[in-house]
């Protein structure tokens, strides 16, 4: 299974704006934004690393103006951690990773004043950034830049979901474009007058509902707390394995 999510993050960096292979990694830069959620890289399993490509993946991070930073399955590339960590690196987090499949999955009720829809238009796609944004604590203002990524994960197979409470976008989520039957689950966010009825664990079942209609075997996600690994666990996802997030 480590293997597998490891390959489809090195997909989902692959559908960056720019894509920089540098040695035995991967990086994916987006020059809209400089969020080092957004601009990362991640090592290709199985591939031999050195500390001397990690002063590669360093200066190209640097060339590129944005901050060195990776996010991967700590089983698939096990001597990385001290490489980076002699480099300068420091650990942000290390999350464990929760899988769900078909069989596993299981149907959330929706609130009666709950209506689940994918955003088919750009003023819909800026309603569900601004809503997760604020969900999120950030600035709850859409740019060109966030739609059109919203909008292009959509073209690539990707799924974006909105829950719609009196027509206003009350919380949403996405999908990543599914590789070998494998795609991520992120940035499920509800605003919070709107919690407290079941809109996330809505949302995640849905997209992953949808994933699974649309060929998908496995879906993948990390929980940013204990309420949401209630929630997720609820759907039916299950602890699989390690990520780590690391930076200098």
């Amino acid at each position: 299974m480590d293997l597998r999510i490891q390959r489809s993050v090195v997909s989902h960096l692959g559908n960056r704006p720019q894509v920089v292979e540098i040695g035995p990694f991967v990086a994916g830069l987006d020059p809209d934004t400089d969020s080092p959620f957004i601009n990362y890289a991640t090592p290709l399993p199985g591939v031999p690393i050195t500390a001397a490509d990690v002063t590669a993946l360093v200066r190209a991070f640097d060339r590129a103006g944005r901050k060195p930073r990776l996010e991967y399955v700590t089983n698939c590339s096990p001597e990385l951690e001290d490489l980076l960590l002699s480099a300068g690196f420091t650990v942000e987090a290390r999350q464990e990773y929760l899988v769900c499949t078909a069989e596993r999955l299981v149907a959330s009720p929706v609130h009666p004043d709950v209506d689940l829809e994918e955003p088919g238009t750009d003023r819909d796609r800026a309603a569900l950034v601004e809503a997760t944004n604020e969900a999120f604590g950030e600035a709850p203002q859409a740019s060109e830049a966030d739609v059109a990524r919203v909008r292009r994960n959509q073209e690539r197979r990707g799924v974006a979901l909105a829950a719609l409470i009196d027509r206003g976008c009350a919380g949403g989520g996405q999908a990543m474009p599914p590789h070998d039957g494998v795609s991520e689950v992120a940035g499920i966010g509800v605003r919070e007058p709107f919690r407290g009825r079941g809109v996330g664990q809505a949302i995640t079942a849905g997209i992953t509902a949808r994933l699974f209609a649309r060929g998908v075997e496995i879906a993948w996600l990390e929980a940013g707390g204990e309420d949401s690994w209630r929630v997720y666990e609820r759907v039916g996802y299950r602890p699989s394995g390690q990520r780590l997030y690391i930076s200098r």
